[in-house]
């Protein structure tokens, strides 16, 4: 069977000879084709919606893995936090065993900042202004010529 490629390229064809063509083999030939680009069609609109399925299959799975994750996570830091806080209590620093060697020490200093407003401004880091593309559509489509942008319309397919 013809790829839905091939299948376009002989109705071009055929609409270029078709005036070589009488009327009914004309619209035999073009009434062919164009039931077997409706069938391909069809079957390359099963693959897609077989492929979005597995999408949402998939996207639903590594949402359900990142909140496993996430508890996961959180249960280590609460189990951490709870050895350290009861280590702390008895004075202990370290514990040495077969297995492990479980130490408190201090960690880098951080910064914790109590209110940016009182910051001198050389503590800040200048960024690029960021175009703004909605305001952008807005202005062009109630009709504001802007050099360098344009609205553009594309279209694409729709499987129902």
């Amino acid at each position: 069977m013809a790829t839905l490629y091939e299948l376009t390229d002989n109705y071009q064809q055929v609409l270029e000879i078709a005036e070589q063509l009488d009327p009914k083999t004309l619209k035999d030939t073009l009434d062919g084709i164009n039931d077997a680009i409706d069938d391909k069609a069809e079957n390359t609109a099963k693959v897609i919606r077989e492929l979005e399925g597995d999408i949402n299959t998939l996207t639903s799975e590594i949402q359900r893995l990142n909140e496993r994750k996430t508890a996961l996570s959180n249960n280590v830091k609460r189990i951490k936090e709870y050895l350290q806080n009861e280590m702390e209590k008895v004075g202990k620093t370290k514990v040495k065993s077969e297995r492990f060697t479980i130490g408190i020490q201090n960690n880098p200093p951080s910064v914790r900042v109590e209110d940016e407003r009182k910051i001198p401004r050389d503590y800040f880091t200048p960024q690029e202004p960021k175009l703004d593309k909605t305001k952008l559509k807005d202005e062009l489509k109630r009709g504001k010529e802007i050099d360098g942008a344009e609205l553009r319309q594309k279209r694409s397919l729709r499987i129902k």
